[in-house]
């Protein structure tokens, strides 16, 4: 009897045992040598809270994530600007991954104990675009200041817009530029919008003479044009005057689908998911390429 009893606690052990290194073995904690492995367990798919700009490739990402992962569903999107995306994630908008285009964002985030560990992931730098037929006759940075111009840029709260007052500022500390530079150009502002692409779409309509965006959207504009949509010309800004915005990820803490969410996010941040971004105009985050996060 006591032999019995001995051999069925040991196979309890045995069987304890084993379902113990089957949970080490499915652990999802990213690493070297580790990448996470997607689940299609669940309802519905990934949802992704990301910045405006992100719009095309952010798309295109989640395209090739659902084709590589069969019987995944198709991830769902909310594109903003950065700072309206917290606020509603600050509200408890369900979703699953947060992409911010900048690190100020991404840091509320954490402070608010939304995200798990960011992660950059890709760069990006501003660009003044004018409606296709430049209707303001802009030639060079210096004619922002122009009296008269009619310019639209974001507001200061939105990553973009604030990245332009910092644009602004090393022009006005350039002696090339000088202070009343800056002064001219805000004098001749518009309109703040809520995001980037408000600023490019009243750009293309002729509402305004210029704009500030990323350099991606204008590529993105330029590539949809046709029909309705109107190309833009740019205006470069010298590399000492210009901004480079790095764009952040993470997972959130309550995220209905986590598994899949580290997944994807090893995927865009590693060599697959870069390239992607290359095609649509970003540019790497130095400790993001070949990374697993």
């Amino acid at each position: 009897m006591y032999r019995s009893n001995r051999l069925r606690a040991a196979g309890v052990i045995l069987l304890l045992a084993l379902g113990l290194l089957a949970a080490c073995g499915s652990a999802n904690t990213p690493g070297a040598g580790n990448t996470p492995q997607a689940s299609t367990s669940g309802a519905g798919g990934l949802t992704i809270f990301a910045a405006a700009s992100l719009q095309e490739a952010m798309t295109a990402l989640g395209k090739d994530w659902q084709a590589a992962h069969p019987g995944a569903a198709a991830p769902q999107y909310s594109f903003a600007g950065s700072q309206a995306l917290l606020a509603q994630l600050q509200q408890q908008a369900p979703a699953d991954l947060f992409a911010s285009a900048d690190k100020k964002t991404m840091d509320a985030a954490v402070a608010a104990g939304l995200v798990e560990s960011p992660y950059p992931l890709a760069r990006n730098s501003l660009v003044v675009v004018v409606p296709h037929d430049n209707p303001g006759h802009i030639t060079a940075l210096a004619d922002l200041a122009r009296p008269g111009l009619k310019v639209v840029v974001a507001d200061k709260t939105v990553p973009v817009g604030n990245y332009t007052l910092q644009m602004l500022d090393k022009l006005a500390a350039d002696p090339a530029y000088g202070a009343d530079f800056k002064r001219g150009v805000l004098a001749n502002v518009i309109s703040q919008e809520n995001n980037v692409r408000q600023v490019l779409a009243k750009v293309q309509l002729g509402e305004a003479d210029a704009g500030v965006v990323y350099g991606t959207d204008a590529q993105a504009a330029n590539n949809a044009a046709g029909g309705s949509a109107q190309p833009v010309a740019t205006v470069p800004i010298p590399d000492s005057a210009n901004v480079i915005a790095v764009y952040y990820i993470a997972v959130l803490k309550d995220a209905a689908h986590a598994q899949d969410a580290r997944a994807f996010l090893a995927y865009v941040a590693g060599d697959g998911g870069q390239a992607v971004l290359g095609q649509f105009g970003f540019l790497p985050a130095a400790a993001t390429a070949g990374v697993q996060p």
